[in-house]
């Protein structure tokens, strides 16, 4: 409350959400610290220094001691909690008298401080909010209103608006006094003028005071007893503020709200003070002063104080004080969630359905959030089912989020639901539901005059609907909401269609009619809750076209999918087709700010939705469709509304708004640099739209792409191959959609996706299924049983039955035409859903007829056959309203009549009278009494009315009428009586009844049968009376309630489209009592058909009634005619399930009868009556069910019958079932010949196809398709369908030998006018200098031959072949790896024919390792001649070859003997001559030598021999021997499957080219397996010897011999040395010679001269001294000591002798013996 300098008062409230969130958001003081405040400067905390909003609630230096007291009071006040508790704690007309107490007082400064200092916090808030804005807008005090009340007339549906103000304040008003109720709001919200503020002002008061005198209460309030509250509010105030004031003052002691005792004893003294205000002594008067002193020096000190406190703590986070609770509710129903939220700075709500923000725009009317005083509500409005979810109200700010939870359950009546009771006041339901928004329960009614009627218009014309609205009782100045409706959706003003409501009459203008306009119009007013509603259909025809014959205008042109690449437009087909069927569609755009139109489609389409592409990408659009025929182009239609070609989600992006404001926190993320990297594939690619025109495709993007943008290629392929070929080579996909053209009709496909960026094309998607281009949607079959019943003399109810299997419905079309005139006259232009209409302006008296075709965006149906006749006048007892039209199934479709009360209309119904009374024969006028002045709904029950439809006939034509105005009407009677009745079943109060069909039907087939009964008490028959009310269609029926023990008789007559027949006769009595009959009844009408020779097929229907429990199955029993009753044989073993069976294995010329057996779970029911006699026999001229598929791939069954009658016709069954209604076939009849076509053959087809031909003698076929002859059926189809040329060899690309690229193919044949088209990325290539083409028609050979691959011949490779009708083409991708591997191809057999022009390589140096061990080097050349040259290399040293290379064989070698790691390295070969060199390298390091070396061991571990075992003097050797031996090669010894361990004792070791194990000393331990594995780098191979047993013994004793021989040898006597073999010596010398001799023990010594011992003398001293040193002593030696000596030396272990020659010369004799050899050398040289 806020007082202003003329003293008026301002409540400032705010009743819409939005309003509240402005106030919140601009001057939300409500949580402001005091200590903010210093002086006349206003310090603002760091978190809303940047934010303008906070600073308008600043500027006013007069709010500032306000909003400071107010904080005090939050700070310290115990009756303060969250917000608006305080408020809740006292009532607004507390806060209002202690205002006016403290305006009263205002002569004092303090006076006025206190008085600001006592206002709550909901009256402060209220305060600053009005004062800010009215200062800051320039507003004057008349200015600050409530919302005007024309926001309460919005769409919202039985919206509560609560009464402004309370109960309590409503007590506290004097009754004479008038509330000056005002509102603050926006200037740019509700503009409204000074009158209407006026209105508004004077509605509100006259409101509040109906109020106040509707509580019969008279309150009185004297002003003393006023003043004492607004002085115990004012002292109540005071003390929650001064808790730390003097303790003089009263009220200072009592600063907690639990001592109210306190306070209400101060109350009562403040009073009595109040009246002796006047008498007051100069004491008190200091005192108070004193006091107000002391109280403002502590404001003060507190303000210092929190001016130094850290602005962080001032923050908190959200916390609920009171959380939303969860609600079950009914539907339609209203419901509100309440939460209560603290925080610092204040926390914004956000309110979330299912963890989705609710967007109070995108629903108007259906929510409404509200946050008002720290309340935050969301309110649900006529709660559906959908609206059942989880609701979290989101509470955040900067420090921190929190959220609650509340589940909302919307339960639903299973009854039929009275809306009554939500408009009929508080005398029939709760309070809520009878308030209105203005504050009382009352009744309003509304009433509609001159209103509008059924109109008609033309496109192009102007239009107004109005009528004048008259609500009683009048409320002045308030107006109602009004609002229209087209078929129940909402109409809003546009360009249009505009709206105007003059104050007593609504109008709806067209400005501009389009047959989009044509629909149910209804005009709803609304006051409060309660509303009435008034409907009427608008009909707008053609205009007249400008080229007679041309097609009228689509209409409904919308868009149904965009994106940056294309726009899908859909639209629906025209009634009027100007007389030639169209032949399709164009479809134009136009640029939003342009007037330039250019069509998008170069050839008409079909399908009444097409992708428009070639759009620029953000740029705006409109689009519009004209329909074309054989005669021209029609009129345009309707503009669509514009669409940005912008993928959804960049829409969403530009559209969308932050949830919450600034909450001072900015989160920064590091996300690693993608840049470069290779985006990855698509994923969900699938097919969204597949048509005859294009293909839809939809994925999504790839996870991994980098923070650049990415695009797409698609490629397709034919279903089979892998022959992908790239679709959009040009121009790269932007959106994760694409439309592809141009795809053969026919043809499977398969698709894939690509992504691409700067860092290259990624990995292909996962491929879709196989996709045949064609229709997926077929056009709906024609509608049937058009029954037209009269309503009005200018209007007629045409029904029908919906067509059968249509999918995606867009509606239908009505025609009427005079009866005999031919001309047709669409009744509606703008499809109808639902399965009646009503047909205005007919000429009364006029017969007309009627017919109907659906429509979906396939196309349009046939047209329904022609209906009866039907005179134009109003139906008996008046009519259906004139306002009758296609009923909508969703609110406000469901019409109402003039109470407000919702309608659920009933179809009229017919009545019959007892069918056995005294005019049996005559059914009853149908009554529409029941049914005046309702509306129509859109379902029809079912009625008599259905059952008096005549049987469906073929359908004629398209474009043609089924009727022949000239052509007599077949004569029909009713229906002879049934007979034999029969009483099936009895049960308590129950009958089941069965009889036969009449024996004459009257022309026309059967609709149904009535039963009337009557009890026959000792004999007397009563009155009739009738079982049932609506027609029953079997030929049994189950009548309840009757009485048990009694005896009944029955009657029944049958019904066709004449009319009722005769009843039949009177059946016997039957007494009604339970029966125990389980078994099921027999089966009846068997029926033999396909008699041949050896078969025939029996058909039968099930047992009328069927016992206790279903049946499950049937036996089939047959006989021969003539034979005994005890001759009868079951066919099956097992029941079957079907009602046919084709029996099998007849003889030829016997006449069998057959019978049906029924079972269910009781057992066996009685047998049928038979069936036959038939004879087995095939009569001449059966012909049979041929299958036929024409040369466009149609299959049919043909059937011909040369027997036919004028009456015969050809009946078709599918399983022995009629296809007469079948979606998937067509049958056509001609003379005696008849066709039945499958539309899309497939296995919900599989079955027995069956021709009958009636009025004949059983002349009947069969023809069964099971899944094999399916699949021929379907190959043969296609074949046919579309005829290709036989491939042998697919398109296929190979290098030839210069490197040239050769690509071919081969057909199986061509004709001599074979075709062939060269495509290259989707554009045709000729031969030139680039492509050599060749095509071979005797082979079929198709070749194209180019020099080289460049980098631009990058791409996809068709050959089209045509010859004749049959085509064919094969294509191949080279692109990506597969081309730079093609192309790295091409060029290295260039180059490599270069290379060949000289001396070359055939095969390149390589190594072999021989068996020798060695590894020998060779290479193969060719083209070698004597001059040519080959050097070998190694470590690019040359080698030195002994051997010369003749080159005979080609083969050139180097051999390496002994290889080791020191000839590693790289051997290099070179050819030269003077025509070219070539060379070939060898590297034999690192990997390739150890795979060399590997080898090598290998060689030399398989030359390993055998293992032998050899004995030594030291013990046993196993030893092997290998071709060489190198390190590499690694040998392992085991003995006994364990590795031995080598020691002193046992060795291993190689000597040259023996690898051994030596055991010295071998114990029996040695003994066991050994074996030796040499282990070449890869594998391990072993030899093995077994040292134990006999091999063991014999090398162990072996051992042994050695052993002690080589002790013997090494201890037997020997001489060491010192004798020489001759000594020479001249006589006369002395000789002495001196030998070592060895042994142990020492061996003894003697000497021998010419075979003799030799004794020592003193010529011949010999010596032997310390067992060693032997002498030889002769002292002058003469001629004859000259002989052979020897010196014998001997121990026990063996003697040694050494011999030597002595040679004794004298110097004479040697000079002549020289001189002698002289003189005969001389001799012989002469």
């Amino acid at each position: 409350m806020l007082t202003n300098s003329r003293g008026g008062v301002f409540i400032l409230s705010s009743s819409s959400s939005a309003s509240s969130e402005h106030f919140h958001h601009h001057y939300s003081f409500g949580n402001w610290w005091p200590g903010s405040f210093k002086g006349h400067r206003m310090s603002l905390p760091f978190y809303q220094r940047s934010h303008q909003h906070y600073d308008l609630s600043y500027r006013n230096k007069d709010l500032r001691t306000t909003v400071s007291h107010y904080q005090r009071a939050k700070k310290h006040s115990a009756i303060y909690t969250q917000g608006s508790t305080a408020y809740s704690s006292r009532s607004s007309a507390a806060h209002r008298q202690e205002s006016e107490a403290f305006r009263q007082a205002s002569a004092s400064s303090f006076q006025q401080q206190a008085s600001q200092y006592a206002l709550s916090s909901e009256v402060s808030r209220k305060a600053a909010s009005a004062y800010d804005y009215g200062s800051s807008h320039g507003l004057t005090d008349s200015s600050l209103l409530l919302d005007d009340y024309s926001s309460k007339l919005s769409p919202k549906p039985k919206r509560a608006k609560h009464s402004l103000l309370s109960g309590e304040e409503k007590e506290n008003l004097p009754s004479d006094y008038m509330v000056p109720i005002f509102s603050g709001r926006q200037k740019h919200v509700s503009g409204i003028t000074d009158t209407e503020e006026e209105r508004i002002k004077e509605a509100a008061a006259y409101i509040a005071q109906r109020n106040l005198l509707a509580s019969e209460e008279g309150i009185t309030t004297s002003k003393q007893s006023t003043a004492s509250k607004q002085t115990t509010a004012s002292k109540q105030s005071m003390a929650s503020k001064q808790s730390t004031a003097s303790k003089q003052s009263t009220a200072s002691r009592q600063s907690t709200a639990s001592r109210q005792s306190v306070v209400s004893k101060q109350a009562t003294s403040a009073l009595q003070q109040e009246v002796t205000s006047e008498k007051k002594s100069r004491k008190v008067v200091i005192r108070e002063k004193a006091e107000h002193l002391s109280l403002r020096k502590t404001l003060e000190e507190t303000e210092t104080y929190h001016a130094k406190l850290n602005e962080d703590h001032l923050l908190h986070a959200p916390e609920f004080i009171i959380k939303p609770r969860s609600h079950t509710v009914w539907e339609k129903e209203n419901v509100k969630l309440h939460c209560s939220i603290a925080g610092w700075p204040e926390p914004r709500v956000t309110w979330y359905k299912n963890q989705v923000p609710i967007n109070v725009h995108a629903n108007p009317g259906k929510y409404i959030i509200e946050s008002r005083y720290g309340m935050h509500t969301l309110e649900i409005n006529a709660c559906d089912f959908e609206d059942t979810a989880q609701y979290r109200a989101s509470a955040m700010n900067v420090k921190g989020e929190l959220s609650a939870y509340a589940s909302v359950v919307v339960k639903r009546y299973k009854g039929e639901f009275d809306e009554t009771r939500f408009h009929a006041g508080a005398s029939t339901m709760p309070l809520s539901f009878g308030v209105t928004p203005y504050g009382y329960a009352s009744r309003f009614e509304i009433h509609f005059d001159d209103k509008f009627d059924v109109s008609f218009g033309r496109e192009g014309e102007t239009m107004s609907l109005g009528c004048r609205v008259v609500i009683t009782p009048e409320i002045k100045h308030f107006q109602p909401e009004i609002q229209w409706y087209r078929n129940g959706v909402p109409l809003s003003p546009s360009k249009w269609v505009q709206t105007l409501w003059s104050g007593e009459r609504a109008t709806l203008t067209f400005s501009h009619l389009n047959k989009e306009d044509e629909g149910l119009y209804t005009i709803r007013v609304r006051m409060g809750e309660y509303y009435e509603q008034y409907s009427a259909y608008v009909f707008v025809r053609d205009a007249d076209a400008e080229i007679e014959g041309a097609p009228a205008a689509p209409l409904d042109v919308k868009c149904l999918e965009a994106n940056k690449d294309y726009i899908i437009i859909s639209w629906k087909q025209p009634a009027v087709d100007g007389g030639s069927p169209i032949l399709g569609y164009f479809i134009d755009k136009c640029e939003v700010g342009t007037d330039s139109w250019s069509q998008c489609n170069d050839t008409p389409v079909k399908f009444a939705r097409f992708p428009v592409t070639g759009l620029i990408e953000g740029r705006s659009y409109i689009f519009r469709v004209r329909a074309v025929n054989k005669t021209g182009i029609g009129f345009p239609s309707r503009v669509s509304e514009p669409v940005a070609a912008l993928d959804p989600a960049e829409k969403a992006r530009l559209k969308s708004r932050p949830s919450a404001p600034w909450t001072g926190q900015i989160i920064v993320t590091e996300e690693e640099p993608s840049e470069g990297i290779v985006p990855g594939p698509p994923t969900d690619l699938s097919v969204t739209e597949a048509t005859r025109s294009y293909v839809v495709l939809s994925w999504k993007p790839p996870g991994q792409r980098g923070h650049e943008g990415i695009m797409y290629f698609v490629e397709k392929c034919e279903a089979g191959t892998e022959n992908w070929q790239r679709v959009n080579t040009e121009l790269p996909v932007k959106s994760p959609r694409f439309a592809l053209f141009d795809l053969a009709e026919g043809k499977s496909y398969c698709f894939r996706v690509r992504c691409s960026n700067s860092a290259g094309v990624g990995e292909p998607s996962e491929a879709t299924e196989v996709t045949v281009v064609g229709d997926k949607l077929d056009i709906p079959k024609a509608p049937g049983k058009i029954i037209p019943s009269r309503n009005t003399d200018t209007s007629v109810v045409v029904s029908w039955e919906e067509s059968k299997d249509a999918k995606e419905l867009v509606g239908y079309y009505i025609e009427a035409s005079v009866a005999g005139s031919g001309k047709w006259e669409p009744c509606n232009n703008n499809p109808v859903k639902g399965s009646r209409f009503t047909c205005h302006g007919l000429v009364t008296g006029q017969s007309y007829i009627f017919r109907v075709r659906a429509v979906n965006a396939a196309g349009l149906s046939e047209y329904s056959q022609d209906s009866e006749a039907i005179e134009v006048k109003a139906a008996i007892g008046g009519g259906v309203s004139p306002d009758v039209c296609p009923a909508l199934s969703d609110e406000p479709g469901g019409l109402t009549a003039s109470r407000g009360r919702v309608h659920e209309a009933s179809p009229p119904t017919f009545q019959k009278d007892a069918l056995l009374g005294s005019k049996p024969n005559k059914p009853s006028l149908p009554s529409s009494s029941q049914n005046l002045g309702q509306t129509e709904v859109s379902k029809v029950s079912e009625t008599v009315q259905e059952e008096l439809t005549p049987p469906p006939q073929k359908a004629a034509p398209q474009g043609k009428s089924k009727s022949d105005p000239l052509k007599k009407k077949t004569d029909r009677a009713p229906p002879s009586p049934p007979c034999d009745i029969t009483c099936l079943e009895s049960f308590r109060d129950s009958m089941v009844l069965g009889w036969k069909q009449p024996d004459k039907i009257g022309g026309a087939e059967i609709t149904g049968y009535y039963v009337n009964y009557r009890e026959v008490i000792d004999g007397v028959p009563g009155k009739w009376r009738e079982a049932n009310v609506k027609a029953v269609s079997e030929e049994a029926y189950k009548i309840s309630n009757l009485k048990e023990n009694m005896v009944y008789q029955f009657q029944v007559a049958a019904m066709n489209m004449a009319g009722l027949g005769a009843p039949s006769a009177v059946s016997e009595c039957f007494k009604c009592e339970e029966w125990t009959i389980a078994v099921p009844g027999p089966p009846h009408s068997l029926k033999c058909s396909e008699v041949r020779k050896d078969s025939l097929v029996l058909q039968w229907k099930p047992p009328v009634h069927s016992g206790r429990t279903p049946v499950t199955g049937y036996f089939v029993d047959l006989k021969e005619a003539k034979a005994k009753e005890d001759q009868w044989r079951g066919l099956n073993e097992a029941a079957i399930k079907n009602v046919y069976l084709k029996v099998r294995g007849l003889k030829e010329g016997v006449s069998y009868v057959f019978r049906v057996r029924a079972i269910n779970q009781a057992g066996v029911g009685k047998p049928s009556d038979l069936a036959g006699p038939v004879v087995a026999e095939t009569r001449p001229g059966t012909k049979e069910v041929v299958v036929n598929v024409d040369d466009d791939g149609v299959i049919s069954l043909n059937f011909e019958c040369d027997k036919m009658t004028p009456k015969s016709e050809f009946s078709w069954t599918k399983d022995y079932v009629s296809t007469e209604d079948s979606p998937r076939l067509e049958v056509e009849s001609k003379g005696n010949k008849t066709k039945m076509t499958f539309k899309d053959l497939g296995m919900d087809d599989l079955g027995i196809y069956s021709c009958d031909v009636t009025d004949t003698d059983g002349i009947a076929s069969s023809y069964l398709i099971d899944e094999e002859e399916l699949k021929r059926l379907l190959a043969l189809s296609h074949e046919h369908k579309f005829p290709t040329v036989p491939v042998k060899s697919e398109l296929a690309v190979e290098i030839l030998e210069k490197g040239q690229v050769r690509f071919w193919m081969q057909a199986e044949k061509l004709s001599g006018n074979a075709k062939v088209n060269y495509i290259f990325n989707e554009k045709e290539i000729f031969e030139g200098p680039k492509y050599k083409m060749h095509i071979d028609r005797n082979t079929g050979i198709i070749e194209m031959f180019m020099e080289k691959l460049q980098d631009e011949d990058e791409g996809t490779y068709t050959f089209q072949l045509q010859d004749g009708k049959a085509t064919n083409h094969s294509t191949v991708v080279l692109v990506g790896d597969v081309f730079k591997k093609l192309q790295k191809e091409a060029e290295f057999q260039r180059q490599e024919w270069i290379r060949k022009q000289g001396p070359h390589f055939v095969e390149y140096l390589s190594w072999e390792v021989t068996g020798e061990c060695n590894v020998l080097l060779k290479c193969k050349v060719a083209n070698i001649k004597k001059e040519t040259h080959i050097v070998w290399y190694k470590d690019e040293r040359e080698i030195s070859v002994d051997e010369k290379h003749d080159f005979k064989d080609g083969i050139c070698t180097l051999l390496i003997t002994e290889f080791s790691k020191k000839d590693a390295g790289i051997y290099e070969v070179i050819l030269k001559d003077d025509r070219g060199k070539d060379k070939s390298r060898l590297k034999l390091v690192d990997e390739a030598f150890k795979e060399l070396m590997t080898e090598v061991c290998k060689k030399i571990a398989l030359s390993a021999t055998d293992l032998k075992i050899q004995s030594t003097a030291e013990g046993i050797r196993l030893y092997s021997f290998v071709t060489y031996y190198v390190e590499d090669l690694k040998v392992n010894w085991s003995h006994n499957g364990s590795a031995i361990r080598y020691s002193d004792r046992v060795k291993t070791g190689v000597t040259g080219e023996q690898i051994w194990l030596q055991i010295n000393e071998p114990t029996p331990n040695d003994k066991g397996k050994y074996v030796m594995e040499l282990f070449d780098g890869k594998t391990g191979h072993q030899k093995t010897v077994d040292l134990s047993g006999q091999a063991y013994d014999e090398a162990y004793a072996e051992f042994q011999r050695l052993k002690q021989a080589a002790i013997a040898e090494k201890n037997r006597a020997r001489v060491l040395g010192g004798l020489p073999d001759v000594v020479t010596i001249q006589e006369g010398k002395a000789l002495n010679l001196t030998c070592n001799v060895w042994g142990d023990p020492p061996p003894e010594v003697s000497w021998l001269k010419n075979e003799k011992a030799l004794a020592s003398d003193d010529h011949c001293n010999l010596k032997f001294e310390a067992g060693k040193t032997a002498y030889f002593t002769i002292n002058g030696v003469s001629t004859a000591d000259s002989g052979k000596y020897g010196l014998v030396v001997k121990n026990k272990y063996g003697s040694e002798t050494s011999d030597f020659t002595v040679s004794v010369f004298i110097p004479e004799e040697e000079a002549r013996m020289a001189a002698l050899e002289s003189l005969k050398g001389g001799k012989k040289a002469k």
